[in-house]
């Protein structure tokens, strides 16, 4: 059964509430949080890594626009285009139902850690060359979302 990520994300998020709530109680909120953020990340990286192995012809800018409908499937993201051409691809969300699925769950002050967090990491997994710049989110309590993605020549050493 292929479920979409929003749907995954909600049935990750209450076992997160559960399981962030007892590491709180015994190692306070803010070892809970980072033990979270880096359980997250790593996650992140290897399913990035998966995704990437799965492209026909290698990880490349035109694969990773084509996955992101796992992202917006069953109105998850409303996206607005800003630019894309062969080395960038920007955009902006306008809607995002993650946020409010966590707002609902009562997670507002994870949900950054459990998905916001994850986007940076995904670059890094799916290709060092891939890079992000967001400076808002609407997680953050912003308008938008601005995604803009570079695909560099060569990854940072």
């Amino acid at each position: 059964m292929d479920i979409g990520i929003l749907q995954q994300r909600r049935i990750e998020a209450a076992f997160a509430k559960g399981i962030f709530a007892e590491l709180a109680a015994e190692l306070g909120e803010e070892r809970a949080r980072a033990l979270l953020t880096r359980a997250v990340v790593k996650l992140a990286k290897q399913a990035a890594g998966a995704m990437a192995a799965a492209a026909p012809a290698g990880p490349s800018l035109d694969h990773f626009e084509a996955i992101q409908e796992a992202w917006t499937r069953d109105d998850a993201l409303r996206i607005e285009p800003v630019a894309r051409d062969a080395t960038r691809f920007d955009f902006n969300v306008t809607r995002c139902r993650y946020a409010e699925m966590y707002r609902e769950m009562g997670l507002e002050g994870l949900g950054a850690v459990l998905s916001c967090n994850r986007d940076g990491a995904f670059c890094e997994g799916y290709d060092p060359r891939l890079k992000l710049t967001r400076t808002q989110t609407l997680m953050g309590g912003a308008t938008h979302c601005d995604f803009r993605y570079r695909m560099e020549e060569t990854p940072d050493a």
